[in-house]
């Protein structure tokens, strides 16, 4: 019998068991939509969406997908910022039996490439900005159909009509598709397609709903497979969870992206399954956050450190009402306690700090929101779901307040990594998913995290992953030896530094290398600082110190404060 001290600390709100009822998500937009018809499922920069409209539109958007060749099982590739279209988008390829590959927007062309060519996705969903590049990549991957959006298509007037003359100023393109051949126009559908209700056969159990990439620290992404139970099951734990909120009553505000699996559990599926309204923010910008804030009044916020931060930072956050919002839950990165405190104080509301992966849907742990919880902890287990630590020598499960690497098992975990069956039996074992998060339990049953097995770096809430980065560098015909590391930042969490060890008699700036690492990495994956070494610390058998690196950082940080 497996010990569960987390369990006492329930309060009688939260179930120590769910029932999931073996529905797909897509169930959920059906049974909102006509039990909530006419209330409010989206708020887009003025405009506005109904349940109604929306599961009009998602159909709309499956049945063209079925129309132009989609079978069931079909990847679709969704390339999108947080907007009416990504939602319409990921449920309408439910809807026709498809599987969302949700697809970074600032992925430049060889992630994107990868991500298509390894997940064989027929379709991509994108916006016009977008298109030349994936154009580029359409004809080394599976692509046949490309079907383009622009943020003015949901636009209200006269803001649509504006929108495209700030567009050109602000990235310098303007992008003419035609609604022709393998290239469809998002709008066209939406005016002339058909709204025909479908009943494609789909298994909650087996079938998945989405492909999530996640980084690796060989540097190569992999797909991880999530089935609409793993979905299902994450998002109903989460309302059992925010037990206070009202069924068709909340307003959640949606800054985390909807490509990243916290974002779409935590913002989109949650809101769908509670007929909440989500309020879209296609990226984060402090004062158009606090600005959306006072306008909108979300109940709901969850969001990371950084976002918090620089909403704290702001110099005129006490001008703006900030009192609507109730409760947010932090992830990505660790909640600095002085965040938490000063957000509370702001917006009385309360703040907690969760914890999760990708590989589980993502959320294993939470801070109870409105009872105990313990600064520093990531919490305890969500309902159904079960943890412990174990030796990083024995794999055998240690004490309390002994250290070693947390594995989790539940509903929400992954189905394993699409077409990667050794990496899959690498982290799933016995239905415990090894997390390579190393951290402990007290006896209480509350967990912490103390270091990361994996050298990933979080920073701003991205994951970055140093073996990707350091094989760009390598590339530089200048640099000899290059080594990535994540170092303490107050702001980002932790920011990308790397250190070089340039090729005898090469010159090299800064400058040359941060201009050759733009037209290879995505923004955030560039490193923010470089520094040049005569050497590298290593071992005796040549393997560079990594963490050596991370803790001079740390040092230096310590004798500065």
């Amino acid at each position: 019998m497996m010990n569960r001290p987390w369990l006492e600390h329930y309060p009688s709100e939260i179930p120590h068991t769910v029932t999931y009822e073996g529905r797909t998500l897509q169930q959920y937009l059906i049974d909102t939509a006509k039990e909530y018809p006419q209330k409010k499922a989206l708020y887009f920069m003025g405009k506005e969406l109904t349940y109604s409209q929306l599961y009009k539109e998602a159909l709309k958007f499956a049945n063209y997908l079925i129309e132009i060749g989609l079978k069931k099982g079909d990847r679709v590739s969704i390339m999108l910022p947080n907007c009416p279209q990504a939602v319409i988008g990921y449920y309408g390829t439910l809807l026709a039996g498809g599987i969302v590959v949700q697809t970074n927007p600032l992925y430049v062309e060889r992630e994107l490439e990868y991500q298509l060519s390894d997940s064989g996705a027929k379709f991509i969903l994108c916006l016009d900005i977008l298109y030349p590049r994936v154009r580029k990549v359409k004809s080394v991957t599976n692509i046949e159909h490309i079907i383009v959006t622009g943020i003015k298509d949901y636009l209200p007037f006269p803001k649509n009509m504006v929108y495209p003359y700030i567009q050109k100023k602000q990235y310098g393109i303007v992008v003419k598709v035609e609604n022709k051949g393998n290239n469809h126009l998002f709008k066209h559908i939406m005016v002339y397609g058909n709204d025909n209700e479908l009943n494609v056969s789909v298994s909650s159990k087996d079938d998945l709903a989405l492909i999530q990439y996640t980084g690796g620290t060989t540097g190569f992404p992999k797909g991880v497979m999530l089935t609409h139970e793993n979905l299902v099951s994450n998002v109903v734990m989460c309302s059992h969870w925010m037990y206070k909120g009202k069924k068709g009553e909340e307003r959640v505000l949606g800054i985390l992206p909807f490509f990243h699996v916290y974002g779409m559990t935590t913002v989109m599926n949650l809101s769908i399954l509670q007929a909440s309204q989500m309020i879209l923010m296609p990226k984060f910008d402090a004062e158009s956050t606090l600005k959306t804030i006072q306008k909108t009044k979300p109940t709901m916020f969850p969001g990371a450190p950084t976002i918090y931060i620089g909403l704290l930072n702001h110099p005129d956050i006490k001008k703006y009402d900030l009192s609507s919002i109730d409760a947010c839950i932090s992830g990505s990165a660790p909640l600095p306690v002085e965040v938490q405190e000063n957000f509370e104080a702001v917006t009385g509301g309360k703040l907690v700090e969760g914890y999760g992966l990708t590989e589980s849907s993502p959320v294993t742990h939470a801070n109870f929101i409105w009872t105990k919880r313990v600064s520093g902890s990531i919490g305890v287990p969500w309902p159904d779901t079960d943890a412990k630590i174990i030796s990083l020598e024995t794999g055998e499960e240690v004490a309390p307040k002994e250290i070693g690497e947390l594995v989790v098992k539940g509903p929400q975990i992954m189905k394993g990594y699409w077409n990667k069956p050794e990496e899959t039996e690498a982290v799933l074992k016995d239905g415990w998913l090894y997390t390579g998060d190393v951290g402990y339990m007290d006896e209480d049953g509350y967990f912490y995290i103390v270091d990361r097995k994996k050298d990933m770096i979080i920073a701003g809430g991205f994951n970055i992953y140093p073996r990707e980065i350091e094989e760009v560098l390598y590339e530089c015909e200048k640099v000899q030896e290059v080594v990535v590391a994540g170092i303490p930042d107050p702001y980002r969490g932790e920011t990308v530094k790397a250190y070089i060890v340039l090729k005898e008699g090469a010159q090299c700036t800064e400058e040359e290398l941060n201009e050759f690492a733009r037209k290879h990495l995505a923004a955030y994956k560039v490193p923010r600082l470089y520094e040049f070494r005569k050497e590298l610390p290593k071992t005796a058998i040549g393997k560079i110190l990594r963490r050596s690196l991370v803790d001079e950082e740390k040092a230096k940080l310590e004798k500065l404060s």
